[in-house]
């Protein structure tokens, strides 16, 4: 029997490791359905596994217990938003009326096209827990920094109870908007946060 070389042990260990991560990567992804669906309170371990084609024990190799998965999920969905809005406002060119509106818009655009995501970021997020709390304090203040980067005046340093109530307004928008079921165009609820954005930074 041939004793695997150091280089062997590490390649094996490295392909483990890649699988674990793929592995936590299928649950996540799985999560964000099933939260987006069912909500957070309605779904188990097992729904989630189910929907990633992987045992339960799987789940455990990964996460402790549910609430640290949501906030995985919630974690990743609001980067990717970010990443998302950020890109938007880049492509806008100069003008920062025009790249708050793209940012914005774009944001918006997101969360019709994308109800699930919507859902999971906005709705099933609330609640639960002191730690999920904390994980949607740090991704609103991201989020928050971001915007107001790019509607504030370079003259202008808003603080950090102004950017909250910005992306507060923006969120609250968002919420009406989709209580209604998406009634009004994307364009028109953008257009409506970039008035409130500018009226609290004093235009």
């Amino acid at each position: 029997m041939n004793t695997p070389t150091p280089a062997q042990r590490r390649y094996r260990g490295s392909a483990a490791e890649e699988r674990k991560a793929l592995r936590r990567q299928q649950l996540i992804d799985a999560a964000i359905d099933v939260y987006g669906r069912n909500g957070y309170r309605h779904s188990g371990v097992k729904q989630v596994c189910d929907a990633a084609g992987l045992t339960q024990r799987y789940f455990y190799e990964s996460f402790t217990h549910s609430d640290e998965l949501l906030i995985a999920c919630y974690e990743q969905a609001a980067r990717q938003m970010r990443e998302e809005i950020t890109a938007a406002a880049e492509a806008a060119g100069p003008d920062r009326t025009e790249r708050g509106r793209a940012m914005l818009l774009a944001y918006f655009r997101a969360l019709k096209e994308r109800p699930l995501i919507a859902n999971l970021l906005l709705v099933e997020i609330r609640g639960i827990s002191p730690a999920v709390d904390k994980a949607i304090i740090r991704a609103l203040q991201d989020m928050s920094r971001d915007i107001t980067r790019v509607v504030a005046r370079p003259d202008q340093q808003p603080d950090e109870l102004l950017r909250a109530g910005i992306m507060g307004g923006v969120i609250h928008i968002a919420l009406h908007w989709m209580g209604t079921g998406y009634r009004q165009p994307a364009d028109m609820v953008a257009e409506t946060a970039v008035k409130l954005s500018g009226a609290m930074l004093g235009g």
